[in-house]
């Protein structure tokens, strides 16, 4: 189906162009949300009286989206998440569980406006891109932590994916992985099978 977009899309086009798309994209997204209009001559001369209108709105919305991008350009959010001590989250942190992060500070944004190509898994620092409008990203930085004081030590640049770095070097001598296996022990054990 061809389609007149009525606003810059990524990947596809700017505003006024006529692309052709899937069917289903076009009636599912596009058509509905309002971000274009079907390529007919009826809809070509209503497109063309509206241009300036529309390219007046989009410049409006963008200056808006600009203002915003400045006060959330490198800012850093803190997401408390529980994980193993290797760094991998028992869950993981999304789009939504992102855009409502950014909310409660006061910024108004979608999970829709956040771009990430799957859900983040691991602990640490983590930059995220926020798209504001279709010509506006703005970069935000996720700190991911297990508790706020893991999260101040992440910001100050220290890695925490091991037990030492999480627990220091006064890790009870009992946890540590050596203590668990004694290779004496297994060679005692297994010269008294030999001689039973």
């Amino acid at each position: 189906m061809e389609v007149i977009l009525l606003e810059r899309i990524p990947r596809l086009g700017q505003m006024g162009d006529v692309v052709r798309v899937k069917d289903g994209f076009a009636r599912n997204f596009l058509l509905r949300q309002g971000k274009a209009l079907r390529a007919n001559d009826a809809n070509r001369k209503k497109f063309e009286s509206q241009r300036v209108e529309l390219e007046a709105r989009n410049l409006e919305r963008k200056s808006e989206a600009q203002a915003v991008a400045e006060k959330l350009d490198g800012k850093s959010f803190v997401v408390i998440r529980s994980a193993a001590e290797t760094g991998q989250l028992y869950g993981s942190v999304s789009a939504r569980d992102i855009a409502d992060v950014v909310a409660s500070e006061g910024f108004k944004i979608g999970r829709n406006q956040v771009d990430i190509n799957q859900p983040i898994k691991t602990i640490g620092l983590t930059n995220v891109a926020i798209a504001l409008h279709p010509e506006v990203v703005a970069t935000v930085t996720l700190n991911i932590a297990r508790s706020a004081d893991e999260a101040e030590r992440q910001a100050r640049g220290e890695t925490l994916d091991s037990a030492e770095a999480i627990y220091g070097e006064e890790i009870n001598e009992s946890a540590r992985p050596e203590a668990f296996f004694d290779p004496e022990a297994e060679i005692e054990q297994e010269e008294g099978e030999e001689n039973a």
